[in-house]
């Protein structure tokens, strides 16, 4: 691996992606320490301890690397990107014009980009702006001097941190290595190794407890990698064809269906919604403890409830149904198939193929919804174990595997045009 390592730093072109990238991520993680004026942090970081380990806030704060806590600059992290790009490509599926426009080639995708970011920037505004109001309330009250000026002077600084933030993932992904935006989740995530580790220290747990707790991280990532790196290959035959003195075709290929083909999205809009209604009563002073109707409500809606799992776990199945469906289409495939004159072997070309695919799919989605539903409901049980405080999250493992992997591949896509050993061999 070391020699692996060494290889890869001699050639100048990967030595100079790694070193950019390198320097990228340093900005991100300074930016998370540079101060919002007039945002006083420990009444941030109270609101947060109060709302769970398994809040959208706690959420929030693991993706932005502690910034959200710290009320820093980067305190709302990529997160408003992550929604426009997923809102542009729910879009592009819904209205045929955008979809037109992202088949037209490079400017179309430039186009869709170009939306992509000034949804980015207006997403973040209002997420901003949510964020200034929840913390000017009389239950938070973390505005330290309250007005006009002020309000404009944090929400627009937390716009101008995701904005920056945008920019240095297009940068990432011009010249550097891996994908710009899913390096600065990954970074943020890694980097609250270190006050995990404090956690486990000051919990006090005994050499039986701790040896418990690695043996199942080590178990929930290696699941991750083999679920991650899962596929169904469905073979297909191209028939020869002769056009004019040339003959084509004639060759076998597969279609690969990955098993996590939604990721983590499934998991982040149930997360959204579970917690969206509680998150909305707390802008008011509402809490499970209020009483009547809708204390009760938010008692149901409480991460520690069973209800709570369970609505959890079904949404995630549903979600992922759902973005496999818009990602993925049987119909077309099958007809593309037909157009080039593949088919798979002992099925006719057309409905029959689209059927096998559908049902392949189907299959397919339902060990990947498990999966992911079990992943994103583990650190609720551990919460309610005698490991309550250490907060294993199954989707923060998840990403952090799903982008050390990716950029692994990247890496060594570039060192075997070299002739050198991949990583992965």
């Amino acid at each position: 691996m070391f020699q692996i390592l060494r290889n890869a730093w001699k050639i100048p072109d990967l030595r100079k992606k790694i070193l950019f990238t390198f320097f990228m991520i340093v900005i991100f993680r300074l930016g998370s320490y540079v101060p919002v004026p007039f945002v006083a942090k420990e009444a941030l970081q109270q609101m947060i301890q109060s709302a769970g380990d398994n809040s959208l806030l706690n959420f929030f704060d693991t993706f932005s690397g502690g910034a959200f806590g710290n009320a820093t600059l980067f305190a709302m992290s990529i997160t408003p990107y992550v929604n426009a790009s997923i809102i542009m490509q729910l879009l592009t599926i819904a209205i045929p014009a955008l979809e037109r426009l992202q088949k037209e080639g490079e400017e179309g995708r430039k186009k869709l980009a170009q939306w992509s970011r000034y949804l980015t920037v207006v997403l973040g505004f209002v997420q901003a702006l949510g964020l200034y109001f929840t913390l000017a309330s009389n239950q938070v009250n973390a505005i330290t001097a309250p007005g006009f000026v002020s309000g404009m002077t944090v929400v627009l600084s937390f716009t101008a941190g995701t904005a920056f933030l945008m920019w240095i993932g297009e940068q990432i992904n011009e010249k550097g290595i891996g994908n710009g935006i899913s390096l600065l989740i990954f970074a943020g995530i890694v980097s609250r190794g270190p006050s995990m580790i404090m956690a486990i220290i000051a919990g006090n747990m005994n050499v039986f407890a701790v040896i418990g707790l690695l043996i199942l991280a080590l178990l929930v990532i290696a699941a991750v990698v083999t679920m991650n790196t899962s596929e169904r290959r469905i073979p297909v035959q191209y028939a020869k064809r002769v056009v004019g003195r040339k003959m084509y075709g004639g060759q076998s290929t597969h279609i690969p269906i990955k098993l996590l083909s939604a990721g983590v999205i499934p998991i982040i809009f149930a997360m959204s919604i579970m917690q969206f209604p509680g998150t909305l009563a707390g802008f008011f002073g509402k809490t499970s403890g209020s009483g009547g109707w809708l204390g009760t409500v938010l008692g149901w809606l409480s991460p520690s409830s069973a209800f709570y799992s369970v609505a959890y776990f079904l949404l995630i199945l549903f979600f992922t149904y759902f973005y496999t469906a818009v990602q993925f289409n049987p119909i077309e495939i099958a007809n593309n198939m037909k157009k080039n004159g593949g088919f798979i072997p002992g099925l006719r070309p057309g409905k029959p193929t689209s059927d096998f695919i559908t049902r392949v799919l189907s299959r397919i989605t339902i060990a990947g919804a498990i999966f992911l539903g079990v992943i994103a409901v583990l650190p609720i049980t551990m919460a309610s174990s005698s490991f309550a405080g250490i907060s294993i999250g199954g989707t923060s493992v998840l990403i952090a595997v799903g982008v050390a992997l990716d950029t692994v591949k990247q890496m060594e896509s570039q060192m075997l045009m070299r002739h050198y050993k991949g990583f992965l061999e």
